[in-house]
């Protein structure tokens, strides 16, 4: 099966530390993440704190079902196992790399894992763009979500 990643960057003016409060929590995501709002039903668990805490969701069909789980946190990085459910099933790696630049923020949002042959073609056809863009909605709330404060 062929590997992908996808990483997109931004530079927020606050501190590493306001960027981890914000991505080392699912809790927090609700600020930034940029599938909130997809379903206003969503229903959502919540299990634990750091390593091992886990957020699950299940919605409509644009929302989806899946699970995440924090499988590393560091100074400088957050690691995220994401298993979806639905639409489809698929399990890849989230990463947010984060590194002091300046006064502020340097925030690597990476998405990697395996496909098989039909979704490689399809990622490379639709996917990756709606996803691009999905991300760059994302670090654009977690910078202003950051930069509020």
């Amino acid at each position: 099966m062929p590997a992908f990643a996808q990483t997109h960057e931004t530079t927020v003016a606050a501190p590493v530390t306001t960027l981890h409060a914000l991505i080392d929590d699912f809790h927090a995501w609700s600020r930034w993440s940029p599938w909130e709002g997809l379903d206003p039903d969503l229903r959502r668990t919540y299990d634990g704190a750091g390593v091992g805490a886990s957020y699950a969701w299940a919605g409509n069909k644009q929302a989806g079902e899946g699970r995440m789980t924090f499988t590393s946190i560091t100074a400088e990085q957050v690691v995220v196992d994401l298993e979806f459910v639905k639409p489809f099933r698929a399990s890849n790696v989230v990463t947010f790399d984060l590194a002091p630049v300046g006064a502020g923020t340097r925030v690597a949002w990476t998405m990697s894992g395996r496909r098989n042959l039909l979704f490689a073609v399809l990622g490379a056809l639709f996917f990756d763009k709606a996803i691009g863009k999905d991300f760059e909605k994302g670090l654009a709330s977690l910078k202003a979500a950051a930069e509020q404060g």
